[in-house]
């Protein structure tokens, strides 16, 4: 499956037609990976955007230390990535592979220009973050 075909699946890019896929797509490559494999590492400089296009992958935190959490488990059509992106500040968590699969990404400059170009995308983005925040409210008052 394509990029622009995949990001049809994708609730980001809800009600998003097809010239916007596209324009989208272009700027996304494939990027496998394989069980256990760890994509990204808390307090790295954030370079990228990912959609998981599949297989599973979860969001951990302090991972290795003895406070080690996993805050979430994420699959074919959701993203992540994108909170560094849009502040500046280093990765928050570690995203490591529960099996095999790909992702797609897209550099954090093209991501950036897509948001300033796409007020519709930088809406989505805000309500996926305010969403994924509320949850984190709610787990941790739990």
């Amino acid at each position: 499956m394509g990029a622009e075909e995949m990001l049809v699946n994708v609730p980001l890019f809800a009600g998003f037609g097809s010239a916007e896929l596209k324009r989208f797509a272009r700027n996304l490559y494939p990027r496998k990976h394989q069980a256990q494999e760890l994509i990204l590492k808390e307090g790295e400089e954030a370079v990228g955007f990912y959609i998981v296009s599949s297989g599973q992958v979860e969001v951990v935190k302090n991972m290795g230390g003895p406070k080690e959490t996993v805050l979430a488990t994420l699959g074919p059509g959701d993203f992540f990535g994108e909170m560094a992106l849009l502040d500046g500040y280093p990765r928050s968590a570690c995203i490591r592979a529960l099996e095999d699969g790909e992702c797609l990404v897209m550099s954090r400059w093209d991501f950036l220009a897509q948001l300033k170009s796409s007020p519709d995308l930088a809406a989505q983005v805000l309500r996926t973050l305010a969403s994924r925040l509320r949850q984190t409210d709610v787990a941790l008052t739990e």
